[in-house]
C-alpha cells in the first residue's frame, strides 16, 4: 500500500524525514520497502525564477518576435528573445535561466545561449503549458504587479515535492491499512521514543441535516449474518464534476486515477480512514429503498467493468426494489454509479461479513480495495463518523444539501473485546522486565483502555478495529513491537529443549542419501504444488475424485484439491520440458500426498478420514543416448526404471529375493508392476502410463513413472538388521541353459522354479538373452538363463553341479513345460 508523507503529516506532526519514518515504521511492524520521491511537477520548476520586463521591442528580423531585457535579481539583466503575443514592458513573470531544463511529457528541454534571428538570447519567457502548471499556450505567464523579482518558481507556486512509502500490509493488520492508521500506530512509537506527537483526527463537527422535509432513501438488511452494519445518508442538488487540484493530486500520487468529484472523496476517505465507501446515483434506486440481500442462484449481473457475472445465493448484493445495483464489498454496478449527470447521491458505509466478501471475491476473481479491506475484518463502529466526514466533503467541492436521517441498521453492537494479561506473562516472552509504567502508556497509546489494575496484571479492552487481538499472547506481542525490538538486550546464554527423533533422522538421511544417488543417475529434482485440479481425478478409478482432499476456498479450479499422487505434477513438468524442446526427461520427487476417505470415519476423531503419505516419485521419457559418435540413439524403457528402483531398494537394504513384483494394468498404467515387501505391505508401483493420460496432459512421447510409498518404505527399513559375514573362500560355478517356453511365461516364473528346487546352493539366477522369431515354433520364445551355484563350505566338484541342474531342468521342464534348446 502506496502512503505519501505529505498526507500523513495531516494527522501526526512529524520531524522525521521520510526514510526515518520508514525505518520505524518497519521497527513496529509495517514493513516499508521503498521510499521513492514523487515531484509534484517533473523537474521541481529548478533554474526558474520570478523576473520584470524591463524593456520589450521588435525583432528587427521578424514580424513576431520581440526583442526584451528581463531583470531576474541577479544583477546584469538578460536579453531574451520571446515570442509570445502579450510580453510587454513592466510585466512580472516567469522565467528559464540558461541551464534549466523543461518537460514536454518525457521529452527534456535543455534551456542553452542562442541566437535567434541573429539575436543572442539567454533563457526563455515561459507560458502555464510549457512549465507543467497548467494548459494555456496562448501567451507567457503574467503574474501579479507586486510580486518579487528573483524568487524561485518552485516558491512562488509553493511546489512541494512528496514522497511515497510503499507498507507492505500483513492480513492481520487490516487497522494500518490507511494513512490515519499509519499515523496513529506512528503516534505510538514517538510517544515511547520520547517525543510525544498529538494526532489529529479529522474533524466532523461541521456536519448537519439540512432537509428534513424530502424523503430519504430507506434501508432494509435482509442478511444480518451478511451485513453486521449499513449505514446511508441521501445528498441533494450536488454538481458532479472535476476534482479540485489537491484530491486529484493527492489520489495520483499513491496510484490512483482521479474520476469524478464525488467518487474522488469516496477514495480519498478510504485511503484516508480505511473505510470503503459506495455513492450510488439516488435517481437509480428504484422505489426510493436500498434492500441488502442475496439474489436467486444464477442471476445474471453486470459489474461496473462492463462484465456479466453470474451470481450465486451466496452473494451478498445491495439492491433496490426492483434488481441488484451491486456486489457488497466487492464491486460496483455498470448501470447505478455516479455520473456527471447525477444531482443526487446516496452514500453507502458499511460493514460486511468478512468470510461472505473474501468467498464473493474468490469466487469472482476481483480484488478490489474494498475487498481486500473488507475480507480482513473492519470495525462496524466507524461507520457514521466515515459517512459524516464524506458527506461534508463531498458538499465543499460539490456542493448538495444533506437531506433525511442517516440511515442506520445496526442490530448487534460489536463491542470492544476484553482481554486480562499478567506482567509475569509479559516479562516472560519478552524476556526482559518492563517497567508497569511504560506497560500501560504503550497500550494507552494503541487505544487499549485499561477497566482495572492489581498488583499482578491488567484488564484492558481492546479497540474493535484491532481484529487480530484477541488473546494475552497478541497484547504482549503489541507491547514488544511499539517498545522496541532492537531494546531487548541478548543473553549471553542460550536456553533451549533439543529433542531428538531417530526414526525422522533416519527417514530425512536415507532421503538425502537416495537423491544423491538418483541425481548421479542423471536424474533431476522437481517440487510441485501439493495444490492441483480436482478434475485430474474426475474419470480416475485408481484415484477416485471422492477421495480428493477439496479447498474450502480455492484460489481458482486449477488449484481447488490436494493431491493423491505425484504423478499428475511431474507430467505438467515433462509436458513444460518437452514443449520446450528438452525430450529426454528423468525427474524424481519427495512430497506428500493426501486421501479422503469416509469410510475410515470415527467418531471421536474428526480427523481420522484424512490422511498425508509421503511419496517418491520417478519419471522418465525420450533417449536413452543421443548424438553420440561412439553409440547409436537408444529410446530409454521401462527396463531402466525398473533398474533404478531396484538400485534405491537395494541402497535401501532391501532384500531383492524377498520382493513380491506382480503385474497389473489400471487406468494409470498401460502396463505396470507392483512391488510388495514379503510380509505384504504394498510399497510402490511402477509402469507405463497409459495414452490417455499422457493425451489429457498433450504429452506425445512415452513416459515411464514409478511411486514409491516412502513412509511404506520406512517402515521396512526400520525392521532390517545389518549383518555380516566372510568372504567366500571357494568359487562360484556357472551354468547357462538355453530354455524354449510358452510366449506366457515369464522370467520371473523361470526364477521362481529354480529358486523352489535348490535353495542352498544356487546363488543367482541371470537372464541374458531373449529370443522371439524365426526358426522357433509359434507361440513359444526362448530365454537363455545363466545359474550361479556355490557352496560356503567346499569347492562344488561336477557330480553336484550335475545332479542339481538335472533337478532344476526337471522341474523346469514338469512346472513350466520348458524345452532345452
Amino acid at each position: 500500500m502506496n502512503i505519501s508523507y505529505n498526507w500523513l503529516k495531516d494527522y501526526l506532526p512529524l520531524e522525521m524525514n521520510p526514510p526515518e519514518v520508514a525505518s520505524a515504521l518497519t521497527s513496529i511492524g509495517l514493513e516499508t520497502g521503498t521510499v521513492e520521491e514523487i515531484q509534484a511537477i517533473k523537474g521541481g520548476l529548478e533554474g526558474l525564477v520570478t523576473g520584470e520586463v524591463l524593456t520589450c521591442e521588435k525583432h528587427p528580423d521578424s514580424d513576431h518576435l520581440h526583442l526584451t531585457t528581463v531583470n531576474t535579481g541577479t544583477g546584469e539583466p538578460l536579453r531574451i528573445v520571446c515570442g509570445a503575443p502579450n510580453v510587454a514592458a513592466g510585466q512580472k513573470v516567469i522565467v528559464a535561466t540558461v541551464g534549466a531544463v523543461l518537460y514536454d511529457g518525457d521529452k527534456e528541454i535543455k534551456i542553452k545561449k542562442s541566437k535567434i534571428r541573429g539575436q543572442e538570447s539567454f533563457g526563455m519567457i515561459c507560458a502555464e503549458d510549457e512549465i507543467g502548471i497548467g494548459s494555456d499556450h496562448s501567451g507567457i505567464i503574467v503574474l501579479p504587479a507586486d510580486t518579487p523579482v528573483g524568487m524561485p518558481a518552485k516558491e512562488y507556486y509553493k511546489i512541494e515535492n512528496d514522497y511515497i512509502l510503499e507498507v507492505d500490509i500483513t492480513p492481520n493488520r487490516v487497522d494500518g491499512s490507511s494513512h490515519f492508521g499509519v499515523a496513529r500506530d506512528l503516534a505510538a512509537y514517538l510517544k515511547q521514543a520520547g517525543k510525544p506527537s498529538d494526532l489529529k483526527r479529522p474533524s466532523v463537527d461541521g456536519f448537519k441535516i439540512e432537509d428534513l422535509t424530502s424523503p430519504a432513501i430507506s434501508v432494509e438488511v435482509k442478511n444480518p449474518e451478511a451485513c453486521i452494519r449499513y449505514s446511508g445518508i441521501t445528498i441533494k442538488g450536488v454538481t458532479v464534476g472535476e476534482s479540485p487540484d489537491w484530491i486529484k493530486n493527492r489520489l495520483t500520487m499513491i496510484g490512483l486515477r482521479p474520476i469524478n468529484n464525488v467518487v474522488d472523496v469516496t477514495n480519498y476517505v478510504l485511503h484516508e480512514l480505511g473505510q470503503p465507501l459506495h455513492a450510488f446515483d439516488a435517481g437509480k434506486i428504484k422505489g426510493n429503498k436500498v434492500v441488502v440481500t442475496t439474489m436467486p442462484e444464477g442471476t445474471k449481473f453486470i459489474t461496473l467493468d462492463g462484465t456479466e457475472r453470474i451470481l450465486t445465493n451466496q452473494d451478498l448484493m445491495i439492491c433496490n426494489i426492483d434488481e441488484p445495483m451491486c456486489i457488497g464489498g466487492v464491486f460496483g454496478g455498470l448501470d447505478s454509479g455516479v455520473t456527471e449527470n447525477t444531482k443526487d447521491v446516496f452514500l453507502e458505509s458499511a460493514c460486511f461479513n468478512p468470510a461472505w466478501i473474501r468467498k464473493t471475491a474468490r469466487r469472482f476473481g476481483l480484488n478490489t480495495d474494498s475487498s481486500f479491506r473488507f475480507e480482513r475484518g473492519l470495525d462496524p463502529n466507524q461507520t457514521i463518523y466515515v459517512l459524516k466526514r464524506a458527506a461534508l466533503m463531498i458538499q465543499e467541492i460539490a456542493g448538495g444539501t444533506i437531506t433525511g436521517d442517516i440511515q442506520d441498521l445496526y442490530p448487534v453492537r460489536i463491542e470492544p473485546f476484553g482481554v486480562d494479561i499478567t506482567y509475569k506473562k509479559i516479562n516472560t516472552l519478552i524476556g526482559k522486565e518492563i517497567p508497569v509504567e511504560t506497560i500501560k502508556s504503550i497500550l494507552t497509546s494503541l487505544e487499549m483502555e485499561i477497566t482495572s489494575e492489581t498488583p499482578d496484571g491488567l484488564s484492558i479492552r481492546v479497540p474493535v478495529y484491532r481484529y487480530d487481538v484477541r488473546r494475552d499472547v497478541d497484547v504482549v506481542e503489541d507491547i514488544l513491537r511499539i517498545y522496541g525490538y532492537n531494546n531487548i538486550e541478548l543473553s549471553d546464554h542460550v536456553r533451549s529443549t533439543l529433542s531428538y527423533q531417530a526414526a525422522t533422522d533416519k527417514s530425512y538421511k536415507l532421503e538425502n542419501l537416495i537423491s544423491e544417488q538418483l541425481c548421479g543417475a542423471g536424474f533431476h529434482e522437481i517440487l510441485n504444488n501439493s495444490l492441483t485440479r480436482s478434475a485430474y481425478y474426475n474419470e480416475l478409478t485408481t484415484f477416485p475424485a471422492a477421495n480428493c482432499v477439496m479447498l474450502m476456498n480455492p484460489l481458482s479450479t486449477d488449484l481447488n484439491a490436494m493431491r493423491q499422487t505425484l504423478l499428475f505434477g511431474g507430467l505438467q513438468s515433462a509436458a513444460f520440458n518437452i514443449k520446450r524442446k528438452n525430450k529426454n526427461i528423468r525427474f524424481f520427487e519427495f512430497g506428500n500426498c493426501y486421501t479422503y476417505k469416509e469410510e475410515d470415519k470415527k467418531e471421536d476423531d474428526a480427523l481420522s478420514v484424512y490422511r498425508e503419505d509421503y511419496h517418491l516419485g520417478l519419471w522418465i521419457s525420450g533417449n536413452r543416448t543421443e548424438n553420440n559418435w561412439a553409440h547409436p540413439d537408444e529410446k530409454i524403457s521401462v527396463y531402466e526404471l525398473k533398474a533404478h528402483i531396484e538400485n534405491i531398494l537395494l541402497r535401501l537394504g532391501m532384500d531383492m529375493e524377498k520382493m513380491i513384483w506382480e503385474n497389473f494394468s489400471n487406468d494409470i498404467y498401460s502396463s505396470g508392476i507392483s512391488i510388495a515387501s514379503p510380509s505384504g505391505r504394498t510399497l510402490g508401483t511402477f509402469g507405463i502410463v497409459g495414452r490417455q493420460l499422457l493425451k489429457m496432459m498433450d504429452i506425445e512421447n512415452e513416459v515411464y513413472f514409478a511411486e514409491l510409498s516412502w513412509s511404506a518404505l520406512m517402515k521396512e527399513v526400520k525392521k532390517l538388521r545389518v549383518t555380516f559375514e566372510d568372504i567366500p573362500k571357494f568359487p562360484e560355478v556357472k551354468r547357462d541353459l538355453a530354455l524354449l517356453v510358452d510366449k506366457n511365461i515369464t522370467f520371473a516364473d523361470i526364477k521362481k522354479t529354480a529358486r523352489d528346487s535348490e535353495r542352498k546352493l544356487l546363488k543367482d539366477v541371470v537372464l541374458f538373452d531373449v529370443y522371439e522369431g524365426k526358426n522357433l515354433t509359434p507361440n513359444k520364445k526362448s530365454y537363455a538363463v545363466s545359474f550361479y551355484l556355490q557352496d560356503k563350505e567346499k569347492t562344488l566338484n561336477d557330480k553336484q553341479i550335475d545332479a542339481i541342474m538335472s533337478k532344476i531342468r526337471k522341474n523346469l521342464e514338469d512346472k513350466l513345460g520348458a524345452q532345452l534348446r
